[in-house]
């Protein structure tokens, strides 16, 4: 089902579609490749968090659903060197560091609706020469996808015609028992080590071992511990091999009984459990949902021992994800 949904400040049409398959339904959106909501059957919330009109997401502080892009997560300074050329970004964040693509990066586009079925959705952008000040023009398709035994999958492809960064993701925040924090969730996240960040969210350029500290989620653990639900903001290092699909976390609610589980192709994970989330109307409230959004990893252009995000002419960024949800009721 396709619903035009209102105008982008653009004055193009924002459409909305419907896709379901086997008690599994999900509302996405043109605008910002946006998974605006995904109902399991028996449930009556949905399990991410988002907004019932289009107002909203014009401005998304908090990115709901949004595919986010060229460059999911944050460059320090906006800054990076590619073939030994200073590439100048967007510094929409602190007013000094790259965030998810700029201030008018992916989640802030009115995408194309390519394809539909029942079941799935094709959505296809085209990012300018120097969008953002990233270089090269880059061609986008983001897929989502409902199969048979209630997975969403998500899968984006990227091409460019000049050296460029490519690291998208769908900013996806879990709330799967419809209360109004997250306090009886619990999280495991299948790695080892972490990347520390300074006061801004940068990394610091250490890979840290998990275990011992408050971010060893390698058993399932509460994220409500003592009083206080954990602040989290933090890229978790995954182990496996380039271009297969891993599995890197689960999320369950010990009240609704319902989890996800994600696998991924994408060497990171950052967990962001929602501190900072504030809505005028005061129906969302810190904690409110938890994002789980794989992606190379954080400041990674500035980092010679992480992950290269660097996409060439003739090559294809790959990006697969799989959400997998179940109830235990």
């Amino acid at each position: 089902m396709i619903e035009d949904w209102g105008e982008a400040p653009d004055g193009s049409k924002v459409q909305r579609v419907k896709i379901s398959r086997n008690g599994l339904s999900a509302h996405l959106l043109t605008f910002g490749a946006t998974l605006q909501d995904i109902y399991l059957a028996g449930c009556g919330h949905s399990l991410v968090l988002g907004y019932p009109v289009l107002a909203p997401y014009l401005k998304n502080p908090n990115y709901f659903g949004a595919t986010v892009g060229r460059y999911a997560n944050r460059i320090k300074k906006g800054r990076a060197v590619i073939d030994g050329e200073v590439v100048d970004l967007d510094r929409n964040a602190l007013d000094k560091h790259h965030l998810h693509g700029g201030s008018a990066g992916a989640s802030f586009r009115n995408w194309e609706l390519l394809d539909h079925t029942q079941n799935k959705v094709v959505f296809g952008d085209l990012f300018p020469d120097g969008h953002m000040g990233f270089p090269g023009a880059l061609s986008v398709v983001a897929v989502f996808e409902i199969t048979e035994n209630k997975i969403l999958r998500y899968r984006i492809e990227a091409q460019s015609d000049a050296p460029t960064l490519c690291n998208f993701t769908s900013h996806n925040y879990f709330n799967l028992d419809g209360r109004p924090d997250i306090r009886d969730h619990h999280l495991r996240v299948f790695a080892e080590t972490y990347l520390p960040v300074d006061l801004e969210g940068i990394p610091t350029g250490n890979i840290e071992p998990v275990i011992g500290t408050r971010f060893d989620f390698t058993k399932s653990k509460k994220l409500l511990q003592g009083d206080k639900i954990m602040p989290l903001d933090h890229n978790f290092c995954l182990k496996g091999k380039d271009g297969f699909s891993q599995r890197c976390a689960s999320l369950f609610s010990e009240r609704s009984h319902i989890s996800v589980e994600l696998s991924t192709t994408e060497p990171g994970l950052q967990v962001y459990s929602g501190e900072g989330i504030t809505e005028n109307n005061h129906t969302l409230r810190p904690f409110s949902g938890i994002a789980l959004e794989p992606q190379i990893w954080p400041d990674a252009p500035n980092h010679k021992d992480f992950p290269n995000a660097e996409l060439r002419p003739g090559e294809k960024y790959v990006h697969s994800t799989s959400f997998r949800f179940h109830s235990a009721v």
